[in-house]
């Protein structure tokens, strides 16, 4: 199920995350010192509340912010490294990445997610894709 405060933003993270072959995805838009999500899917209710505000540096979307740069995630089942908050584990998803998503003007505008069921290690070459699909997305947010 598709859900967001903006169908167009909805469509654009569905199409994101078929793109790349990914089941669930979500997308925050930056707001002062945190991410609010405008658009979501396959995302577990339980979770939802969790990740309705992402501060930044904190998370997988708050460091993708933080750090303007890609962070992603093999297995979110087994990860011991801290870059995901416990509560990523609620998705049942595994290989998973967040990119920021930066304006024309270089400025943090949101951040996109997206996941896999298994595990998965996504390449340089896949980062960049989604670095790039987040200008699709950009003038949107």
């Amino acid at each position: 199920m598709i859900s967001g405060n903006d169908e167009d933003l909805a469509a654009l993270l569905h199409d994101i995350i078929e793109e790349f072959g990914c089941t669930s995805g979500t997308l925050h838009r930056a707001e002062g010192n945190e991410l609010t999500l405008v658009a979501h899917e396959g995302i577990p209710e339980p979770v939802l509340a969790k990740i309705e505000t992402v501060p930044m540096g904190k998370g997988m979307a708050g460091l993708a912010a933080e750090r303007r740069e890609p962070i992603q995630v093999c297995n979110l089942q087994t990860d011991d490294t801290g870059v995901a908050e416990p509560g990523a584990r609620e998705t049942m998803m595994e290989g998973a990445i967040a990119a920021p998503i930066i304006g024309s003007d270089d400025a943090l505008e949101g951040v996109i997610g997206i996941a896999k069921p298994e595990p998965y290690e996504f390449t340089s070459t896949e980062r960049d894709r989604l670095l790039r699909a987040g200008t699709r997305i950009e003038q949107r947010l």
